[in-house]
C-alpha cells in the first residue's frame, strides 16, 4: 500500500545535502531538543537504518566496492530504503511519533540522478515502489560548496573522528554536480524544503532549525 505522510498520525523530518554539512550533527541535536519538550522522537539514518540495512551500508561505504556501477548502487539503496521504511518509519509514524532521517529518497536524487546520471523516470519508479509513496512534511537542506565539504570530511577522517568511505573517493566534480543538484530539487518543492547556510556555526545553525521545527509543528 502507498502512503503520504499526512495518512498518518506523525511528523517526518529528513536532514539532506553534500557531504560534510553537518547533517547527523544537527539531527541529532534537534532529535534531543524535541524529547525534551516531550515529544517522542525516532532519529535514523540512510543507509544503514535497520539491522539489514546495516549489512547493506556495509558494502555501500566499502572503498573495496569501488567498481559498483551506478544502477548497482540505485537498487541497493532501494533495497535498504524499503526495509528502513517498511520496518522502522512508517511505524513509528503511525505511533504519532517524529521521525527524522539523516538522508531519505532526495540523497538518491541528487546523488545517483544529478550525480551519477541516472535516468529519472527509472530513478522516480523505484523510489516510489521503496518509499511506498512516504514523502517528508519537513527537508532541511544544509548546504555548502562541495569542496569545502570534502575537506571537512579529509579533516576529520585525519583526527580520527570520521571514517572516509567509497563516496569521499568521488572526484570534486561528481560532488559538485551533487551539490548543484540540490538546489534545483529544493525549487521544485519550496513548501517542503528549508535551506540553511551549513558554515554557520553549529549552535547557531542548530538554533535557526529549531524555530523552523516550532513553527511547522505549531499548527498540529
Amino acid at each position: 500500500m502507498f502512503y503520504t505522510v499526512r495518512d498518518m498520525i506523525g511528523y517526518f523530518i529528513t536532514f539532506e545535502g553534500p557531504e560534510g554539512g553537518g547533517k547527523s550533527t544537527q539531527a541529532r541535536l534537534l532529535a534531543e531538543r524535541l524529547r525534551a519538550a516531550g515529544h517522542a522522537v525516532t532519529l535514523t539514518r540512510e543507509p544503514g537504518g535497520t539491522p539489514a540495512g546495516k549489512a547493506m551500508r556495509a558494502i555501500w561505504d566499502d572503498p573495496a566496492h569501488s567498481d559498483l556501477l551506478p544502477i548497482t548502487d540505485l537498487l541497493l539503496i532501494c533495497a535498504d530504503r524499503a526495509q528502513h521504511v517498511g520496518a522502522l518509519m512508517r511505524p513509528a509514524l503511525e505511533r504519532g511519533e517524529i521521525v527524522i532521517s539523516d538522508r531519505y529518497a532526495d540523497s538518491t536524487r541528487a546523488y545517483q540522478g544529478y550525480g551519477s546520471g541516472l535516468d529519472f523516470a527509472t530513478l522516480e519508479t523505484l523510489l516510489h515502489i521503496a518509499t511506498g509513496g512516504l514523502v517528508p512534511d519537513l527537508t532541511i537542506l544544509l548546504d555548502l560548496p562541495a569542496a569545502e565539504g570534502l575537506a571537512r570530511r579529509h579533516a576529520a577522517s585525519k583526527a580520527g573522528r570520521e571514517q572516509l568511505d567509497r563516496l569521499d573517493q568521488r572526484s570534486l566534480e561528481y560532488h559538485q554536480r551533487v551539490q548543484a543538484g540540490y538546489p534545483k530539487l529544493a525549487a521544485k518543492e519550496p513548501a517542503r524544503w528549508v535551506t540553511f547556510d551549513a558554515r554557520q556555526p553549529v549552535e547557531a545553525l542548530a538554533e535557526a532549525i529549531w524555530q523552523i521545527v516550532q513553527a511547522r509543528l505549531a499548527p498540529r
